[in-house]
Parts: structure tokens; C-alpha cells; sequence
């Protein structure tokens, strides 16, 4: 079996230790739970810092965590305590630990409020919120909330793109990692022999593609059938696998491929978070979906398209903008048109062939930026420090 990476742990400046849970709700099957996952291991392996996670639905966390049983409600995880998160649990013994995390403004019981209000020290309550670049993020990030009825404060901590937010997830010595990875073509051929797929020429395309149901999908695919290079298009298994069916002419499942001209599709199974990366980091262009996979394409270092959740009267499009206003601050006039142009095609579904055609003509400028960019995100350290050092300071 291939051997994953493993991250180099850097020294971290000293920190007091700390207890933490997190409590977090399956939606949408692996967003949230994918977030609440990747902060536990953060906390745990690069802090030391002994952590308990909450989760409502173990089925589904199961899908990115392969050693958890679902079926147990207390058992320990890549040094991680999972305990499952039940509504008919009256939480009667809980103890609260000294940092209480609400996961994307998951309810709390009140048993566990009434708890936390109880302790001889009442614990730091953070509300970690959804990532948006949005400007009043800066001003809200950090904000107080009184409980209304409760000596207690809640605050609310928002991932962002700026200093003045939290910033995003990322492991101590992923990066270097990364870089690692991308050099060494015996590691990357492994891995893809794991899924039966052929290693990577130098003449093809080798695109991930994990997005929600898209006609802009459709309208691509068929475009890449007679694309002058071959076209090798991996998809997780999920939403977008019909319109993939569409193009093809054919159902698929996990495990099988199809080709119609230029274009061959390899249907990925569902693994866990490090083979998701080590997918990320072995194509040239992911398209991505939601906010886990977004934040990990962007430490990728590869040029990515995202499909932001749609919301109604188009709000996620303004969250979409306001992310292009980061990513493009420093690019060219010509290369931040094309990359916009084609993220409103994609996020639209309509018009992606004509903004990829655009898009395809600043490809080398694209991926220098992909490559420049996660230094710029990282140079005030990444959401698990800064979340660390806002704790440490309400403890002061």
C-alpha cells in the first residue's frame, strides 16, 4: 500500500495546554464535519492539546475518518476523543473542557450552556463561522456575545483572508510537504496506481473535478471530448457525477472510467481528507466545491475554480466576488479578467466554454500565482495559531 506523506510538525512557540471540544453537525454530508475534523487534528497533533469532538452523525463522518466505527459512541481517533453527539443525551456528567467550540453556529444544548455556566471557570465559548471575504467579517471577527440569561460570553471567530480575521486551516510543515510531493513523480505514480489510473504524461490535462450539479459541467466536458490534449478528469464520487453521465452517455461508479474522445473520466471512490489532498496536489487544475475543498486547493498550489454554495437572491455570488477581490489583488489586468470571467461562468452555469478558452490563454501566469499564493495567506499564521493565541488572550 503507498505510503502518505507525513507532515514535518515545526516547532510551535510554547502554549499553555489546553482542553478543548468541538461540537459540530453533519450538513451537507462533509463540509462542516470536514472543517471540525481537520481543527481537531490541528489542535491535537501540532499543539498537543488534548481535544473531544462531538458529531451528531458517525455515518457520515466515517466517509473521511475510514478508522472510525459509527456505531460506537465514545471512542479515541488519531488522538482525537469522538463522542457521539445524541439528542436524547441529557449530558448529566459533562464536564466542560477550557475552550468550548460551537462548529458554524451549531446549537449547544442547554444542559451543556448550563454547565459550562456552572464551572468554577467558565470556559472560552467560540462560535467558529462559516469563511467569507467579505469586508464586515473584519469587524465582526473577534465580536462578544453576552448569553442572555447565563454568565456566560460567546465569541465569534471568523476564518478569513485578511490579518484582521482568523485566517484559514493549515498544518504545520503542509507546504513544504506539498512541494515535496509535486517533485517526486514515483510517489504521485503510486498513488494514482492505487485507483487502476494511469501515471500523468506531459501531454494531458489532468483536471480533479468535485462540484455541485452544474449545466457549466456538462458544457466543458463535452468541450474537452475534442480538446487537442488528452483530457484525464478525475470526479470524487457526489453531485456532479450526473452531469459527467450526461456527457458520457453511460452511468458510473466508483472505481470505473470512461472516454469519448479527448476526454477520459476516472470516477474516484470517497477517501479520507490526506488522499483527497494527494489528489489536489497531483492534478494540474481542481475544480472544487463548498469550503473544505476550497481552502485545501488553495494550499494545492494549483489553479482552482470554485463552486461556492448557491444561496437565494444570488448572495453567494457577492461571497464569490469578494474572494476574486483577494485572490486577483496582484495579478495582471488580463489574467484576473479571465480567472473572473470564468469562476461567474462556472458559478452561473452558463458561458464556461468561452470564458475557458479565455481562461486557457493565462495558464502560465495562473499557475505562478497559485504557487505565490499561499505564503501571502499564511504570513500571519494560519486559522489553528491564531485561534490559539485568541483563547490565550480571553485566559489572560
Amino acid at each position: 500500500m503507498l505510503r502518505l506523506p507525513s507532515f514535518h510538525h515545526a516547532a510551535m512557540p510554547h502554549t499553555a495546554r489546553l482542553s478543548w471540544d468541538i461540537f459540530c453537525t453533519v450538513i451537507d454530508n462533509y463540509g462542516d464535519i470536514g472543517v471540525a475534523w481537520r481543527l481537531a487534528r490541528r489542535l491535537a497533533h501540532d499543539f498537543g492539546h488534548p481535544v473531544r469532538l462531538w458529531v451528531d452523525d458517525l455515518a457520515s463522518f466515517s466517509r473521511i475518518a475510514p478508522l472510525l466505527d459509527p456505531a460506537s459512541p465514545l471512542q479515541q481517533v488519531d488522538d482525537i476523543e469522538i463522542r457521539r453527539w445524541s439528542q436524547d443525551d441529557g449530558f448529566a456528567d459533562y464536564q466542560p473542557a477550557q475552550v468550548v467550540i460551537e462548529a458554524f453556529g451549531c446549537r449547544l444544548p442547554d444542559a451543556v450552556e448550563q454547565a459550562m455556566a456552572a464551572s468554577a471557570t467558565a470556559p472560552v465559548w467560540i462560535n467558529l463561522e462559516y469563511l467569507s471575504a467579505e469586508d464586515w467579517v473584519a469587524g465582526c471577527h473577534g465580536m462578544a456575545s453576552p448569553h442572555p440569561r447565563l454568565p456566560l460570553t460567546k465569541y465569534f471567530f471568523f476564518p478569513g483572508f485578511s490579518d484582521s480575521t482568523g485566517g484559514l486551516l493549515c498544518e504545520d510543515g503542509l507546504i513544504a510537504t506539498r512541494q515535496r510531493w509535486q517533485q517526486d513523480k514515483l510517489a504521485q505514480r503510486a498513488f494514482w496506481q492505487m485507483f487502476d489510473i494511469p501515471e500523468k504524461q506531459p501531454e494531458e490535462w489532468r483536471v480533479s473535478l468535485f462540484a455541485y450539479e452544474n449545466p457549466a459541467a456538462r458544457a466543458l466536458l463535452e468541450y474537452w471530448t475534442r480538446s487537442q490534449m488528452p483530457v484525464h478528469c478525475m470526479v470524487p464520487e457526489g453531485k456532479v457525477l450526473a452531469d459527467v453521465e450526461a456527457v458520457l452517455g453511460r452511468p458510473l461508479q466508483a472505481g470505473q472510467h470512461a472516454t469519448r474522445g479527448a476526454l477520459t473520466v476516472h470516477v474516484l471512490p470517497m477517501t479520507d481528507q490526506d488522499s483527497y489532498d494527494l489528489t489536489l496536489w497531483s492534478c494540474d487544475i481542481n475544480f472544487v466545491r463548498g469550503e473544505d475543498s476550497f481552502v485545501r486547493a488553495q494550499w494545492a498550489g494549483r489553479p482552482f475554480v470554485w463552486h461556492i454554495y448557491p444561496q437565494e437572491d444570488a448572495a453567494h455570488m457577492v461571497k464569490l466576488d469578494a474572494f476574486l477581490s483577494h485572490y486577483c489583488a496582484e495579478l495582471d489586468t488580463d489574467t484576473a479578467a479571465a480567472i473572473k470571467a470564468a469562476s461567474h461562468a462556472w458559478n452561473h452555469g452558463q458561458g464556461m466554454v468561452a470564458a475557458w478558452q479565455q481562461l486557457e490563454n493565462r495558464l502560465p501566469q495562473w499557475h505562478q500565482h497559485s504557487r505565490n499564493w499561499p505564503d501571502k495567506l499564511l504570513k500571519q499564521g494560519d486559522l489553528g495559531m491564531r485561534l490559539v493565541q485568541f483563547i490565550q488572550n480571553r485566559l489572560k
